[in-house]
């Protein structure tokens, strides 16, 4: 068995799908839209693993984010090096982005930085 893909719900639908694309080289499909429920995707594919798809709707509102709240907390993404962790980890914290813990060695043994995307969502950059 193997995970397909996640599903992210988001306000801003295009940003977002450049966020993935530029720092995480995601590649886009064509954008899907419902013009019944007015729903809105686009599936991200990576070199390796589970796709992304990134979604909004009308209906959708933003929520107090919080890093401990219930349900699902992070997206990890490997990108194959420490010298990576550590050159995306300053990349996106020069260009503005939230760095929530610099790149290091956790208990458990990852080697990883932890960021969040433009509308708060925490990634594990890791390898």
């Amino acid at each position: 068995m193997k995970i397909d893909h996640i599903a992210l719900y988001v306000l801003d639908l295009e940003k977002m799908r450049m966020f993935y694309q530029t720092y995480f080289h995601g590649v886009a499909g064509e954008k899907y839209h419902n013009p019944k429920t007015g729903l809105q995707t686009y599936f991200l594919s990576f070199e390796e693993g589970a796709r992304l798809e990134l979604m909004t709707r009308p209906e959708n509102k933003p929520e107090e984010s919080s890093l401990y709240r219930v349900g699902w907390t992070h997206l990890a993404v490997n990108v194959g090096s420490k010298e990576k962790v550590n050159q995306l980890t300053e990349q996106l914290e020069n260009e503005g982005y939230e760095v929530v813990s610099q790149p290091r060695t956790t208990g458990d043994g990852y080697y990883e930085s932890c960021i969040k995307d433009p509308e708060g969502n925490q990634i594990e950059i890791t390898i």
